[in-house]
């Protein structure tokens, strides 16, 4: 218990920090999946982002804790009145939470007034570990805000199961995000249950009939479930959206962009028969 206390007590901007010099060094070394130019304004662009959630974390994280942390000690939710051994609420927290992201994300697809502000993240043609933080603030509140409170609420989640699933989250979707060349197997293996960077990758793929697949951060799970897995092999994904071009990805113009009405690029129509 001290030993978890003392994981989720780390302090997120620096993690995140150290996660994006540990993996934007990593592609610099390894094999990667796609092969960009002028990566280091690319890197610059999305530091913008990084800068303004840690900004909001000074405010919107402690909101979110003392939010979840009273609903747990007024004993609202599922879990009170069910009495489960701490590991298990621990896991099941992860999972839970996992899923209410999915399907927040999911959402974010399929509501326009949500996806001018999602389409931020997926606006990206080169993809990589910096890509991770590229996330429109009015988003981050939607998306992390609502998704927990509503999960605590209903299940009774204390703020050591959000906690949890934050310190495994954060860098989790570094690794989906980074542009390094997995092998094959691990699609084939951990795949099965968890989301693998390749099938992230389809996600971001300009078609819509694959953006709007593979939603789970986490637990590849939801989407298998819920009828949203799709798979595609990754020399054949093109990563970003075809209505956002090199002169729309600074940091500014994406900041604005979900004010500026910018018509979405769909092919689906040529893949969902």
């Amino acid at each position: 218990m001290e030993t978890l206390n003392t994981l989720i007590s780390i302090n997120l901007d620096y993690l995140t920090v150290a996660l994006l010099v540990i993996f934007f060094t990593a592609e610099n070394v390894f094999n990667t999946q796609f092969k960009f130019d002028k990566m280091g304004k690319h890197l610059l662009e999305n530091i913008g982002f990084l800068i303004i959630i840690t900004l909001l974390n000074l405010f919107w994280a402690t909101v979110i804790v003392n939010g979840v942390d009273w609903l747990h000690n007024n004993q609202v939710g599922l879990f009170h009145y069910i009495d489960l051994p701490l590991w298990l609420s621990l896991i099941l927290s992860v999972m839970l939470y996992d899923m209410a992201n999915y399907w927040f994300h999911r959402l974010a697809h399929n509501v326009s007034f949500l996806w001018s502000f999602h389409r931020v993240h997926h606006s990206d043609s080169r993809m990589d570990a910096s890509s991770n933080i590229r996330v429109h603030p009015i988003e981050l509140v939607f998306y992390f805000g609502s998704s927990s409170f509503i999960m605590a609420a209903i299940f009774g989640l204390s703020t050591l199961g959000l906690g949890l699933y934050v310190i495994i989250i954060i860098p989790y979707v570094f690794i989906e995000h980074c542009n390094i060349k997995y092998p094959a197997w691990i699609d084939k293996t951990f795949g099965l249950v968890f989301t693998t960077p390749n099938f992230h990758r389809v996600h971001h793929d300009q078609d819509e009939f694959y953006t709007n697949s593979n939603y789970a951060d986490i637990f590849i799970l939801w989407d298998r479930i819920f009828g949203t897995f799709k798979y595609k092999q990754p020399e054949d994904i093109k990563l970003g959206l075809k209505e956002f071009d090199d002169q729309k990805q600074s940091f500014w113009y994406l900041m604005k962009t979900p004010f500026i009405n910018i018509p979405r690029h769909s092919d689906t129509n040529l893949n969902s028969k």
